[in-house]
């Protein structure tokens, strides 16, 4: 669609931003619904934040995405927050309202999405969080709030993941909980979990040969979930797939969450699953594959 007077500009904020798949994703979503918008990604860092905020309200920005570093600090300039945000304590979407910023957090709204979208039943589940960064604090508090049973964190760090069980406990006092140094852990002795999330960056690309944890004695009824997309089979999920796992990886998070993000934005239901297929389609998706 050709840009005109009429043209609604969205952003994405953060520092770095230059590999960022946001704009081919939005803007992909923007033609293939006829929506007269645009979607661009700006350089800020954490110095120009408060100019940028300033900015994005004069220049009237319907609505931008928030990516490292400001998901925490980004929430001192915003009018109000949504309840996922809260419980995550951090934001990632903001839709710009008359001027006044309303925060929200699509990161594990994207995840659950993407699970539902495999039929995978959450309620009851046991499941296994590899590290306690800004990713495993939101998927485990969706996963929280959608009922599992069980939470067990696991980090190299112990504080770290220790503090992010009781921040859980404090709103869903019901479930399960525990968490133990990644170092000490023995898969075999976990043979009733549900489902493990690998949340850290280990065999992102280009170290595409590290395991976060060693699962040869895995049950082949555990499902296996690794938020990196680059590379789209990490070396993990295949040793998964090997004994015989359902496997799945960051592509369709990355996707859901950034359209969930427009239907904020937009204040109207997309057609999530259509998009998504398309998008999966694409070269500048596809490409990724070769990482």
């Amino acid at each position: 669609m050709d840009i005109n007077s009429d043209t609604k500009l969205y952003c994405l904020i953060g520092h770095p931003i230059s590999k960022s798949l946001s704009p081919y994703i939005h803007n992909f979503s923007f033609n293939k619904n006829n929506i007269n918008a645009k979607y661009l990604a700006f350089e800020v860092d954490k110095y120009k934040l408060k100019d940028c905020i300033s900015g994005i309200k004069a220049l009237d920005i319907k609505g931008f995405n928030v990516t490292i570093p400001h998901k925490v600090d980004i929430i001192n300039y915003l009018d109000d927050i949504s309840e996922e945000a809260k419980l995550i304590g951090a934001v990632n979407t903001v839709k710009n309202v008359n001027g006044k910023l309303i925060g929200y957090n699509t990161d594990g709204l994207g995840f659950i999405k993407s699970l539902y979208d495999k039929k995978i039943d959450l309620e009851g589940k046991n499941v296994l969080i590899l590290g306690s960064g800004g990713a495993s604090r939101a998927i485990s508090m969706m996963l929280a709030k959608e009922g599992v049973r069980k939470i067990h964190i696991l980090n190299r760090t112990i504080d770290k993941a220790k503090k992010l069980i009781n921040d859980i406990k404090k709103n869903f006092p019901k479930i399960e909980y525990s968490y133990s140094n990644l170092a000490e852990f023995n898969i075999n002795n976990q043979q009733d979990i549900d489902i493990i999330i690998n949340c850290t960056s280990v065999g992102m690309y280009p170290d595409e040969n590290e395991i976060p944890l060693d699962i040869k004695f895995i049950n082949q009824n555990t499902i296996v979930y690794d938020i990196i997309y680059k590379p789209l089979k990490t070396k993990f999920l295949k040793k998964a797939e090997e004994k015989g796992c359902l496997i799945i990886n960051g592509l369709k998070m990355l996707i859901y969450q950034a359209l969930i993000s427009e239907e904020i934005w937009l204040n109207k239901k997309l057609d999530l699953e259509n998009i998504v297929m398309a998008l999966e389609k694409q070269d500048f998706l596809l490409k990724n594959r070769n990482y």
